[in-house]
């Protein structure tokens, strides 16, 4: 069984309530800046820990037992790296539902979708263990009489992951397994708001034999992100989170000759065709745009219906909205909820104030989710699936990213209009078209500005061994998410030209610049 941290993890009822630490150089470390931030139960509202806010000596400290971690796993052979890396996919698919119900503690998404999320990220793991073949060099012999070229793929050395709080364990997996599978020592900063799945993965990843200070968890507000961001000695950031912020990480960290890969917000488009199955489109639509509270980059919030099709597919959604059950994340009697709520009362209130933007530009509010509570639950932070018709595209309740269960209606007469209206949108993230008719999908996918599509899919996240990331004001930085991009982006290339003389021939002396031959 493995502990989440040091010290017994406390009830809510409990008079001392836990702190969560830091990870550094393989153990728990207990921090002595005398900052904590509150971690909620978001189901109940109530303070169940409070986790360590980093100061400078602790940063410096994480950073400095890293690069020793560096500097002793990049010396190991590829074989018994991947030994580690097995041993580590092993033990997280014996005990992921340990790390299912951590998630659902401080995240209050549900146990099925907290262990979905658990899936995917360990979809990177097992691409992870295959690294061998992905960081392989190449070779020209005799490229020059006497000379062959061959490259290198090297390690960048301590890299720092930022994660968000709505995928505590499938954006840290998107990254760390590759990063640390190439040779690198790894600083994960998790959110404030759910922090404890990182000290369970920190833990797995020393029994599963990896060396300390090769993963650290530093725990920390905006302090520890600019120390990251500042520090020579971190080589790259990768960070997934709103646009404003993904932004101030990309030009922070640039300025500073770090790589980035910097993945900002969403506005994500469903286009309705016509002729395409309404109860298929309405099954998806609830499930893209509520699925985990709508707390996810990749949710749909607006749906393009292209006329005449809008009434109907208003109806099927509300019939399906009214279905759905919302509550506490761990379920009743082994019965989960559908929806649980969102993560903290300032979120929640944000969501609602998107909604009275709506409102106040003339939407019509089909099904409405504010002042939305559980019986038994009602301080917790839940808010109703909400459905909202006819709203202007001028609204910012329609160009913002609004992070929660929201969906809105926009009614649209052509295929061009529902292209036009997703291509002038600032963000790029993920979009879908739902429709039988193959010409149309094959233009949309073509002319659509979105770096992610999903055909009669609704929410198209890759698979591991290709590689996630959108365009436009949704990706800052060169490289996408694990796959291919992820090997390049955490491996550096050395281009070796070398040349061995016969013992019976001498080139002599030739001041000339060198010449093939």
């Amino acid at each position: 069984m493995t502990n989440v941290t040091e010290t017994p993890v406390t009830t809510e009822s409990d008079s001392v309530v836990r702190t969560i630490s830091h990870w550094i150089d393989g153990a728990e470390r207990v921090s002595t800046s005398g900052r904590t931030a509150p971690v909620f139960n978001p189901a109940t509202g109530a303070l169940q820990a409070n986790v360590a806010l980093a100061d400078q000596a602790e940063i410096d400290e994480a950073i400095a037992s890293a690069q020793r971690g560096y500097e002793l796993w990049s010396s190991y052979s590829i074989a018994k790296r991947q030994t580690v890396l097995f041993a580590f996919r092993e033990l997280l698919n014996s005990r992921k539902g340990e790390l299912a119900k951590i998630v659902t503690a401080e995240h209050g998404k549900v146990g099925s979708d907290a262990m979905g999320e658990i899936l995917r990220g360990q979809e990177v793991v097992e691409l992870a263990t295959g690294f061998p073949h992905l960081i392989k060099g190449a070779y020209s012999e005799n490229v020059s009489t006497g000379i062959d070229v061959y490259s290198l793929k090297q390690p960048l050395g301590v890299v720092g992951i930022i994660s968000p709080f709505n995928f505590p364990v499938m954006v840290p997996m998107w990254f760390f397994p590759i990063a640390i599978a190439a040779g690198n020592a790894v600083i994960l900063k998790p959110s404030e708001k759910d922090p404890t799945a990182a000290l369970w993965m920190a833990r797995l990843w020393k029994e599963a034999g990896l060396p300390d200070g090769v993963f650290t968890v530093l725990q920390g507000d905006k302090l520890a992100v600019d120390g990251l961001l500042d520090s020579p000695t971190v080589q790259s950031i990768s960070f997934v989170g709103s646009t404003p912020i993904a932004q101030y990480i990309y030009e922070t960290a640039s300025k500073n000759g770090k790589r980035v890969q910097a993945l900002g917000g969403a506005k994500n488009h469903m286009l309705v065709l016509p002729d395409a199955d309404l109860d298929l489109v309405a099954d998806q639509a609830v499930n893209a745009g509520f699925g985990a509270a709508g707390e996810r980059c990749m949710a749909i919030s607006v749906v393009l219906a292209v006329e005449p099709v809008a009434d109907e597919l208003i109806a099927k959604i509300s019939e399906r909205i009214a279905k759905l059950r919302i509550g506490n994340g761990v379920g009743i009697d082994g019965v989960e909820p559908d929806m649980g709520p969102l993560i903290t009362e300032v979120h929640r209130e944000k969501v609602s104030s998107y909604v009275d933007i709506a409102e106040a530009d003339g939407a019509k509010i089909v099904v409405d989710g504010r002042g939305y509570t559980v019986d038994g639950h009602e301080d917790g932070f839940f808010f109703g699936p909400t459905l909202i018709d006819d709203i202007p595209t001028t609204s910012r309740a329609y160009t913002e990213e609004i992070f929660g269960p929201v969906l809105s209606i926009v009614r649209i007469e052509t295929f061009n209009e529902g292209l036009d209206l997703i291509n002038s949108g600032e963000f790029g993230n993920g979009t879908a078209i739902f429709t039988n008719d193959g010409g149309a999908a094959r233009r949309f996918q073509k002319e659509v500005q979105v770096g992610m599509i999903g055909i009669n899919v609704p929410i198209p996240v890759p698979v591991a061994y290709h590689s996630f990331g959108g365009w436009k004001k949704s990706l800052f930085g060169d490289a996408k998410a694990y796959g291919v991009h992820g090997f390049d982006f955490f491996t550096r290339e050395k281009a070796v030209t070398s040349r061995w003389l016969d013992p019976a021939t001498h080139g002599g002396i030739n001041l000339g610049f060198p010449q093939n031959d």
